[in-house]
């Protein structure tokens, strides 16, 4: 079963999401847009993080899924 893993920092004002193990990362890329991309060494994206991300005033953030027939 695969597994995401959400975090927000409020303090940092950043949403990360990974969908691949962290201990994986090998190199980070902005895109511009304030959007980080996290790549393992076969330069696969494994999370990304969106800089300046701000939550709205409730004490959580609150994640949906969806899955989707390939």
């Amino acid at each position: 079963m695969a597994q995401v893993k959400v975090y927000y920092d409020r303090e940092g004002n950043t949403l990360t999401v990974w969908f691949g193990d962290p201990a994986n990362e090998y190199i980070a890329e902005e895109t511009g847009e304030e959007i980080v991309l996290m790549k393992d060494r076969e330069g696969k994206v494994i999370g990304f993080e969106k800089l300046n991300f701000a939550a709205q005033a409730t004490d959580a953030v609150r994640v949906a899924f969806e899955t989707v027939a390939a």
